[in-house]
Formats: structure tokens, sequence, C-alpha cells
């Protein structure tokens, strides 16, 4: 296939390369990557001899990588694809069009008005002879007759306008999630050797031919063959559902699948598929990723209906068809993809899924859908009422009162007479609705999302930024985002001596320097090392394992280079490398010797690895016995102190296997490390960040905990946590280790209690020596727990690959985005790009933010809400005609929906959010305080409108409005009327910035320009809509003493909340709270089996369950925007259910999250010695799988 595509190519290439082509075509590289194990190495030694054959034909070195040369680099991706998946094409802004005017309300509006228009066209043959009733009468100018289609035409103008107004928003929200999206993966850089240097590419760069490096905690990015392995361990569950972790060796199974975690060890491979074409993507085009994605099972059904018939009809068909159906049929929110011919894998799915929890969605989201549901009947209600009393009164008027037969002539007449009626009805509703609802949320999301990207939180999951503002408590770790992560070694215990600074090179025997430097040189995984500064005069730069940066940063400081030697021994000439991982708590390395002796050299945590030494070496460089007694002594004398100066300790050993006693069994693992030799031990710092006490101090008066779970020791956590402030002297909360948490939260059988877990975590501040199983056990016990009235919700952090389960557990998982490794990032929802804990209180704010904005748009909603419907209710039952016009409410509603959702809901957020205690999961939306601002506010615009609408004409001293007959012509009065009402709102938006009492509400208000542009923008148009909207509008143009009084009382407004504001709520007994979550146990038994087959319980469906379902799905312009809601809470990606922004397309989302298990039924835990040096960055090399929490439903609220 690539022999003739590339003639134009070859004669451009500089270099002579083999005319351009490859020893080996995609499509045998694809079919080679689809066997597994023995079959695989069958086929590679019977093909292409050896790994390094397939490397000579695709032009690549084992050692030196690709030359990295673009004109090379852009072949291969001509040739063998890019390492990317088409995303799926969004919709265009016509698809959006048409899915807004899907909206009930807007289609019987939009029907309404043409059966106006219509009827208007209509002249009966002499209707002027005939007399139709008084309501009819005035007709008699003919030009005002002509203009009857006017209001029919406007109708369907506005609602137009609408629809185009909903598109837009849809559409940017739309373009910012694909933003972010692709901002996401930008994210994932990938470690290659091209040129023989080590460099860092973006994934989707990466090409066939490449060396990458791949080590603990990656994600792979591409298929490929290992070329050189440690302990590799992966976890395929995401492509085969195999949850056991599969070891990779050249020599039993070295391939490599795109898709699956590395959750041990570390190792290289030759990259031989990408994008499409590697595993991952070649399901993806199974599940049509590039192509349809239906959303209606129904669609699904007539399709595979269809396709049956196809099936008799031509049998031949291959079965990429069966293939797709038998894809889609998986589940696609989990996406679990077996390899498409395994059937077992199919079953175990489903059983795995019928016991999964029930998905609550956001809290946020169930509240505002029950809320928007309830407002929604109240207002059917009233719209319904509105239309039967006037059209009996219309009835009773005119063929009872005035005694009119029904003349056959007139009956066009009348027909529009009940069209006008329905069309106030049905504006009542439009009005009544509050469609602005969930835009709010979407729009104030979508922007502290944006805006979050610049506090360093670059969010996952969109609810998480409204979870983080109801956090109780957050679980941090400490290296990294408590502290620095710049290590350095700053004090020494070696020959015999304490140094309190690290040693000038003379003081140590060089035999002890030599093990040292060499100790470390290999011992430390090649991928770290430190590079010179970036800037002039700036610090080094440590790549890698901070903890081993120290460790060559201190033979730096002994003047010696550790890469003189790793040039002599590099990787491949290792014998045997034990990776660390969080059970050894150690790492190891082996070297053979010419004499066919071994030398081993250990590090790991001192107070583990002391335990294994037996000797020590002295001043003079020889080996002494060392006892415990000495032992016991050494701990206290150096180890204590260091640690009580916050210093982490590590222990440097080695061991020599003589050549006498022959080759040892390298797989038994305690036999290997025992009897070491101690060289010696380093007390490693790592300073608080400066930021973090403040930072911290925010966090408690914002009536946040903050635990500190570490892997380091607990003299070490007690003094970091003293210095950040989680700890202050004097307070009685508790320090434990993980040995002695496990001890007091398990009974006789050791099973996790947890009464027991209620007794230890409202004081506990400090864990140390965790394990990754007691942070997922804490987070679950405090997520868990009855003992307060409130449920907790943790945030925590995390940065290891064995951090998954507690990442995926808690309310909020944050991970690390410099030091966090891909498996901890796919599990969080928030990543930190910058690991700072001060970016964790930045997300508070915003969270809370996010809440205030909502009840702001609220609080002004629903008193416009409330005025509107019970002026039109009350105005046609007494006039027989609305004030507000149809065209008019269809304004309103633009402007207090849409604008003022844009308005309210972006704005910024200040300091003072931190100032409260959190809201609770249960708290309502609207507080008592909101609801006396809404009452308050709703009295004093009612009582304006009505005083203007029944006394209107004599205050003005101008025409009635009242009784008009049908065609005619605006009135002053009812201008007034509408003029003053749109003032009041407008005002009433300023009003409504302030939820909790205070008095400014000006306050802050020219921070915020979309705020100001949008209150002055609506100002200016509804000037151009009085003044010049004539007919349509049923404006007249009003004098400038008229617009003042207009403006005056709607200035009123801000005089009446001052008012409001002054009294004290309490006072106010009648006032109930609104919007409440609901609570599990409301839901009755049935309604709970009825939602088996559902994912999520959705709040809205429950409610509608009761009923009039069909109207009100309707209805419900939620149900349009239902999408966007959905999310928040996807399963599957960020922004699943949004228009779906193809997230799930990229490789990387496509991914599950590696199976973590965590066996909470036995009690073993991996006590080490107790002990888990290498706090978190390397600590969380965990080899021990840890397992899924078990199913809880996820908030009991």
């Amino acid at each position: 296939m690539a022999n003739n595509s590339y003639s134009g190519v070859k004669n451009s290439v500089a270099e002579p390369n083999h005319e351009g082509e490859f020893g080996c075509s995609l499509k045998e590289l694809r079919s080679l990557m689809e066997l597994r194990g023995a079959e695989g190495i069958h086929k590679i030694q019977e093909c292409y001899g050896d790994v390094n054959g397939i490397c000579s034909r695709l032009k690549s070195s084992p050692i030196d990588g690709l030359s990295g040369n673009p004109a090379d680099i852009d072949k291969r991706k001509l040739t063998f694809g890019q390492n990317f998946i088409p995303p799926k094409k969004p919709k265009t802004f016509l698809q959006l069009v048409w899915e807004a005017l899907q909206d009930v309300t807007l289609i019987i509006l939009e029907v309404a008005a043409i059966v106006s228009l219509g009827l208007s066209f209509y002249r009966p043959p002499d209707s002027s002879s005939k007399n139709c009733g008084e309501g009819t009468g005035g007709v008699e100018d003919e030009g005002e007759a002509e203009a009857g289609w006017i209001e029919g035409a406007a109708i369907l103008l506005s609602v137009i306008c609408v629809v185009l107004v909903t598109a837009f928003n849809d559409w940017s929200k739309e373009k910012q999630f694909r933003g972010l999206q692709s901002r996401i993966e930008q994210e994932q850089k990938f470690t290659v050797v091209r040129g023989g240097q080590v460099i860092q590419i973006p994934v989707a760069e990466i090409v066939v031919g490449d060396i990458a490096q791949i080590k603990y905690g990656d994600l792979l990015p591409a298929d490929g063959i290992l070329i050189q392995g440690n302990d590799l361990k992966i976890d395929e569950s995401s492509l085969t559902g195999e949850s056991d972790h599969v070891k990779k060796t050249q020599e039993k199974d070295p391939m490599l699948l795109s898709g699956t975690h590395v959750m041990e060890g570390s190792g290289k491979m030759l990259v031989t598929a990408v994008g499409v074409n590697s595993q991952t993507g070649i399901i993806f085009t199974l599940l049509g990723a590039g192509g349809e994605d239906d959303e209606d099972e129904e669609k699904e059904e007539k399709k595979k209906e269809k396709e049956r018939k196809k099936e008799k009809k031509n049998k031949k068909q291959d079965g990429s068809a069966e293939n797709r159906k038998k894809a889609k049929a998986q589940d696609g929110a989990a996406m679990e993809m077996q390899p498409l011919n395994s059937d077992e894998g199919a079953d175990a799915e489903e059983k795995r899924k019928a016991n999964l929890p029930k998905k609550e969605k956001s809290v946020l989201q169930g509240k505002l859908t029950r809320l928007a549901v309830q407002i929604g009947k109240a207002g059917l209600v009233m719209s319904a009422i509105t239309v039967i009393i006037l059209v009996v009164l219309f009835i009773v008027n005119t063929f009872w009162v005035q005694g009119l037969p029904w003349e056959k002539d007139c009956t066009p007449i009348y027909i529009q007479f009940f069209v006008k009626f329905f069309i106030i009805g049905v504006t009542v509703l439009v009005v009544a609705v509050p469609e602005g609802l969930p835009l709010a949320v979407t729009i104030s999301l979508a922007y502290s999302v944006k805006k979050m990207m610049k506090d360093n939180n670059l969010v996952r999951h969109l609810d998480a930024c409204e979870t983080m503002g109801n956090a109780t408590a957050i679980c941090s770790d400490k290296t990294g985002t408590l502290t620095m992560n710049r290590m350095t070694v700053v004090q020494a215990y070696i020959a015999d001596k304490h140094h309190r600074r690290v040693p000038e090179p003379e003081v140590i025997p060089a035999s002890i320097m030599d093990l040292l430097v060499l100790g470390i040189s290999v011992n430390c995984a090649y991928t770290t090392k430190i590079m010179p500064p970036e800037k002039e005069g700036g610090l080094p730069r440590q790549v890698g394992n901070k903890t081993e940066c120290a460790l060559l940063g201190l033979v730096l400081d002994l003047k010696k280079d550790y890469q003189a030697i790793r040039n002599e021994i590099p990787e491949e000439k290792l014998f045997k490398v034990y990776t660390f991982n969080s059970v050894r708590k150690s790492m190891s390395t082996v070297l053979k010797n010419a004499d066919g002796s071994f030398r081993m050299f250990s590090k790991g945590a001192s107070e583990i690895l002391l335990k294994k030494c037996y000797k020590i070496l002295t001043a003079t460089g020889e080996a002494k016995v060392f006892r415990p007694r000495d032992r016991d002594d050494m701990v206290k004398k150096v180890i204590e102190p260091m640690a009580s100066e916050g210093l982490r300790t590590i222990c440097l050993a080695y061991r020599d296997f003589p050549a006498t006693d022959g080759e040892p069994d390298w797989e038994n693992e305690s036999d290997i490390l025992t009897s070491l030799t101690c060289v010696c031990v380093v007390g490693i710092e790592d300073p608080v960040r400066p930021e973090v006490p403040d930072a911290i101090r925010k966090c408690q008066r914002a009536g946040i905990t903050v635990r500190m779970v570490t892997g380091d020791n607990i003299n070490t956590a007690r003094a970091i946590a003293t210095k950040c402030g989680i700890l202050q002297p004097g307070d009685d909360f508790l320090c434990l280790e993980g040995k002695e948490f496990n001890r007091r939260i398990r009974n006789e059988k050791g099973e996790i209690e947890q009464e027991r877990i209620d007794k230890i975590w409202p004081k506990l501040r400090v864990l140390a020596r965790s394990s990754p199983t007691d942070k997922h056990t804490l987070v679950k016990g405090i997520i868990d727990s009855t003992v307060e009235e409130q449920r907790q919700v943790v945030a925590v952090t995390g940065d290891g690959t064995n951090d998954g389960p507690a990442l995926k557990k808690a309310d909020v998982g944050f991970a690390m985005g410099i030091a966090g490794t891909d498996v901890a990032k796919e599990a969080s929802d928030i990543i930190l790009t910058d690991d700072n804990f001060s970016s964790i209180v930045k997300a508070v704010m915003w969270g809370r933010n996010v809440y205030d904005s909502i009840s702001k748009f609220l609080q002004f909603q629903l008193t416009v809400n409330i005025v509107a419907v019970i002026v039109a209710f009350t105005g046609a039952c007494i006039t027989q005609d609305s004030p507000l016009k149809a065209v008019q409410m269809l304004w309103v509603n633009l402007i207090m929906d849409t604008f003022a959702s844009l308005a309210l809901a972006t704005e910024p957020p200040t300091e003072s959010l931190l100032l409260r205690k959190p809201y609770g999961r249960n708290k309502p939306l609207i507080s008592r305080t909101m609801m006396k601002n809404i009452l308050g506010h709703g009295v004093y615009q009612l009582t304006i409108i009505f005083t203007l609408l029944f006394a209107g004409e004599k205050i003005f001293d101008i025409d009635s409005g009242r009784n008009a007959p049908l065609h005619a012509p605006p009135s002053e009065h009812y201008t007034i009327v509408f003029n003053t009402f749109v003032m009041m709102q407008l005002f009433n938006e300023i009003n409504a910035r302030k939820i909790h009492g205070e008095r400014n509400v000006f306050d802050g208000i020219f921070n915020n320009m979309i705020f100001c542009s949008i209150v002055f923008g609506t100002f200016v148009i509804q000037i151009v809509i009085v003044q010049f909207g004539g007919k349509p509008f049923s404006c007249v143009g009003l004098s400038i003493d008229q617009w003042l009084w207009c403006v005056f009382l709607g200035f009123g407004c801000l005089l009446w909340g001052q008012v409001i504001s002054s009294i004290p709520t309490s006072r106010l007994k009648f006032l109930k709270t609104a919007g409440h979550g609901t609570q599990k146990e409301e839901i009755p038994e049935e309604e709970l089996e009825d939602m088996e087959d559902l994912d999520e319980i959705d709040h809205a469906e429950r409610e509608l369950r009761r009923g009039q379902i069909l109207w009100f799905r309707g209805l419900n312009r939620i149900q349009t925007q239902i999408r966007v809601v959905n999310a928040f809470r996807s399963s599957l990606s960020p922004y699943e259910g949004l228009e779906k922004p193809e997230s799930r397309t990229s490789i990387h989302n496509f991914m599950t999250h590696p199976e973590f298990r965590i066996e909470d039924s036995e009690p073993h835990i991996p006590l080490i010695d107790d002990t888990d040096v290498e706090d978190d960055a390397p600590t969380k090399r965990n080899a021990t799988p840890t397992p899924p929490p078990p199913p809880l439903a996820q908030s009991e609220q």
C-alpha cells in the first residue's frame, strides 16, 4: 500500500530513505497487535526475528529512537496515521436552531400566531352591516383592520428571536467545552527517545517507530512492543475486562496496548500502531466514533431491524456490521470493551452493572429540576384558568348579556377572539415556565470553568465545580501539594558522624564515597535526572521522582557526576531491578560483576531498611556489625531528630552475593533483601509552600476541615502539619499512623466498623505512614458517616496510581497536573495544573459562587414570574384582556430569562464567600431571606401596576386603555403600564445581586462588565421598543415626563429593597423555604423498582410520573435543556449529554478508569514494617490492586 503512494514524497525527502517505504505495512502491524502473549512472540520470531528486526524495518534504533527529522516524522504520519481519533462533528448552528424550535410552548405560540395571522386577512363579506357584538365594534377604520396581521407577525418574530438566542447560547457553550476538551488532551505529554535525547512530546505527536519510555502510572497512548522492561505490570481491564494485572516481559508477553494503565515498573516500547489503527482506535471505529452516535434507542432498534433485513438479503456481508452491533450493544456508558470476540466478558459486565449503585444527579441540579417542574405546573394551571375565564366571560357577555344570536358571518371574528384568548393563555404559560433556570446553571458553570482555568483548576466534570462549594473536608497529600516538591538533602549520617549540613567530599572516606555515588547513580530510575535551570540563575530543574532527584543532587553536591556512571552502565546492563511500590517501600538494583558475583544496591525508608541491615560502614570505610541495640540508638539519636524537623529519612545500603555461593533465587525477595550493609542515612527536606498556611487558614475559617494524609513518618508529618497550620499548638487533635488507625477501626475479626471510624475521624488531623487503602478507608468512612447532621462532602487530592480509589470515592477528586500520573488524572474531577493547595481554595470559592449565582438568578426570576402571571391573570379576568400583550410578555421573558441569567450568572467571586460555613446538601435553594425579598418586591410591583392599571388614566390624565375593541390602536395607558413593569425589572435585577440581605447592592458592580452592559443594553432597547415599537409591540411613544415617572417608579424598587432588608427575617415566621433536594427516603419503594433500568434518578422524571406526562414533557422547557443539565452527571466524559462534543472519541477519555479493588473484607493490609517511605511521589507505586468501593448509594444526602 505504501509502494506507489509516495512517489511524490520520495524525491522531496532529503535523506535517501530506501525509496521512502518501510519494511512493514500498516496491515501487518495491525494484525500483529491483535495477537496476545505466546502467539505474538511466535509471530514476531517467524516474521521479523525479534523486536530489533521490527525496529530496523521501521528504521528506528532501540537506543537512539527516531532521528526526529520533520520530513521523516511527516512521512510516518502519512503511512501509519496520526495518533488521534477524529472527533465527531459538532452540531451546526442550524441544527441547534432546529432543536430550540422543538420546544412545545414555542410550537403552540407559533401555531396560534399563524391562525391569528390567517384570520386577520379574512374579511367577512358584509361585516359592516352585521353587528357581531360590542367587543368586535370599533373596526371602523379600514387602516386599523389592515393592521390586524401585525400581532401575529410580531409573535412569530419574537419566537424567532427567542430561538436564535437559545441556539446561540448552546452553540457558544459547546464551543467552550470543545476548547476545554482539547486543552485537557494537550495537557497530556509522553516521554520518547528521539535522536538519542529523551524528550517529552504531546501524545498526538507520537508516530510509529518511536521508542517511548513507559513508567508506573502512565496511560499508554499507542500500541507497542516491549523492548526492555523492569518488573512491568499492566492493568488491561479497560480493553479486556481482565482485572488482574498482567506481567509484561520480552520473553512471555511483550504486547502493550493503548489505553491500558501501567501499574508498576518501567520500561521502553517500540510504537507499532497509533490513532485509529491502535486497538482502542479500532474499537472506536467500530463504535462509530467518527460516524453517527445514536441517542435514542428507538433509532437504534429501527436500525437493527433494517440491518437484519439487509442481512437476510445478502448473507455475504462481512462481520463488521455484526461487530458494530455487538460493540453498540455493550454498555455504551461504561464503554467497557472486551475484545470483541469474548462472550464471557459480556456476562460479567452485566453482573457488574446490576450491582452498581444508582447515581444521583448533581445536588444542585436535582433541586433545580424539582423547583422548575413545580413552577411549571403552577404556571400551567394559571394559564388554563386564564383562558377559561376569558372564554366564559366573552360568551356570557356576547350571547347572554347582549342576547345576540350566533351569526354565521361573524364566526371568523369570534374565532379570532378565541385565538386571542388562547394566545394570552400561552403567553402566561411562557412567562411562568422558568426556562432560564437550566440556562443559568449552564452559563454559570461554563463561565466558572473557563475562569477556573486561570486559577489553575482544570475541571473535568462540570458538577465538581458546584460540589466543591459544599465541601466540608479536604484530605490532602503532603508532598507537592502542601510542600514545594523540591527535595534537597540537608543532613546526613555517614561514617559514624551526623552532619547537620551536606559534608565536604574530603571528609568522606574514598571507599564509602564510591559506594555511595555508584549506588545512587544506578539505583535511581534512569528517567530521573537533574537538568540545568531554564532561566539564568534559577534553580536546577528536577525531572522525575523528586526523592531520587534529591539523592542525585547530593551526588552533585559531593562534586561527582552521576551521568558518567550511567553512561558506563546503561539501563540495559542492569541485571535486575526491584522497582519501588507501596508494599516493598524500597527499591533495589542488582549489578553483575565480571567475576560472576553480584552486588545489590538498595534505598528505602530508614525504619524499614535499617531492620534489614546487619552491618554498617564506619569512619575507616570498614563494615562493623550493626545490632538491634545499635539500631535503636540510631533511631533515637539520628532519625527522630531529623524527623522532628520535618525531614524525610532515607537509608542507602548494599549487599554482595559472592560468586562461590552460586546465583541466588531472585524471585524470593525476602531472602534477597536482608543482611544488608548500611552506607548512610540522609535527611531530605521538602519546604512548605509559602502560600499554604494562609490558604489553610482560609479553609478553616470557611468551615472546611483540612486533614493531611501522607506516607511519611509521624514526626515529619506532625512537623509539617504544624508549619502549615493544620495542627495548632495546644489543640487536642489526633495524629495517627496507618497501623494504629487500622487497629482502631477494625473489630476482632479484622473487619472495618463504621462506628469505630466515627469515633476517630472528627478529631483526626494527620494520618501518617498511610497506605492508599487507608486513604480510601478514611474517605469512605467520612462520607458514610452519620455522626453530624449534615452529610460530609469530602474533597481529596492524589497524584499516584494507587490514589485512584480514593479519588473516585471522594465527592471531588483533585489530581496533580505536574506530579500526577495519568491514572490519577483519569479518576479525578479537577486537575490542579500547578499542584498547589491554594488552588483548591480557589475552587471552593468558585463552587460557592456558582451556587450563589443561581440563587441570585432565582430570586430575580421568581419575582418577575409571580408578578407577570398575577397581572396577566387578574387583568384578563377583570378587563377581559391581558394588560401585558403577548409580544410584550415575550420581550419580558427574553430579558428576564436569557439576559438576566447571563448577567447574574457571571458575577465574579469575592473573598467574602469564604467567610461563611458550607451550605449542606439539603439546604434549600431559596432561603427565607430570599423568600422575603421575592414576596416583598412582588407586593411592591403588583401595587404599582394595579394602581396604574385601574387609576392610571386619572393620574396621567390620558384615555383609559381598558375594554378596547379587538384591533384597537395601542393606548398610552397600557404603554405606561408595560414600561413601568420593565423598569421595575431592571432595577430589581440590581437588587438581586445580593441574596444574604446585604445593604449595598451596588457593591463591586463595576467588576462585572457583562452585568453593566446587559442592564444598559436592555434599557436602550426598551426605549426603542416604546418609542418606535408601535403596533407590533402595542406601544405608543411617551412624553419625557411620562418616561421620568416610569423610571422613578422602577427606581422605587431599590428604595423598597432597603426597607425589605431592614425587616429581620426571623420575625416573619410564615416564610417557607423552597427547592429542597429529594431525600432518597422520600422515593417510594415501587418507584425505585421502576427506576431499576435507569442509570440515574432523575427528579424531574419522578415529578412527571404523577400524571400529565405528555403535556409536561413538552411544556417543560427544561426538557430542552436537560441535555445541558445532563452534562453535569455524566458517567462517561465530562461533557457527555451536552450537545455531545464527542469527548469520548479521545483515546484518553475512552479508557475506563483502571479497575480498582480494595479487598475490604480481608484484613490483609500491607503492613510491611508499618511504613511508607517515599511519600506521595514514589509511594504511589502501588502494586496491590485496590478495590472499588462497595456499591454505596452515592448520595444519601
